[in-house]
């Protein structure tokens, strides 16, 4: 397959982004170039090749989920410039 400008104009109006006519021409050989070696990868026998999901096969060691107060709250609240007794205050950034 080889890139022309309307296959450029194409896929930037696909993708949603704005692509000016001056800079359609160095994408141009670069577009060829992308879809050269992905044409080269399509020629690799991958007979036998396990689809990849991870980079790593280790396998995450998960840990009991236990509720435990690290902290008091008078200590989480100390250094916060408002707070009532339990709570941090922010500014209102919901409105109706």
């Amino acid at each position: 397959m080889i890139i022309d400008k309307q296959t450029i104009h194409k896929v930037a109006d696909l993708a949603r982004i704005a692509v000016k006519e001056e800079e359609i021409d160095a994408l141009i050989p670069d577009m060829n170039k992308i879809l050269t070696f992905m044409e080269k990868l399509n020629e690799l026998d991958t007979k036998g090749v396990e689809p990849l999901v991870y980079m790593n096969a280790e396998e995450n060691v998960w840990r009991e989920d236990e509720v435990k107060q690290e902290i008091s709250v008078a200590d989480g609240l100390k250094n916060s410039a408002l707070h009532n007794e339990a709570f941090f205050l922010v500014p209102k950034i919901i409105e109706k």
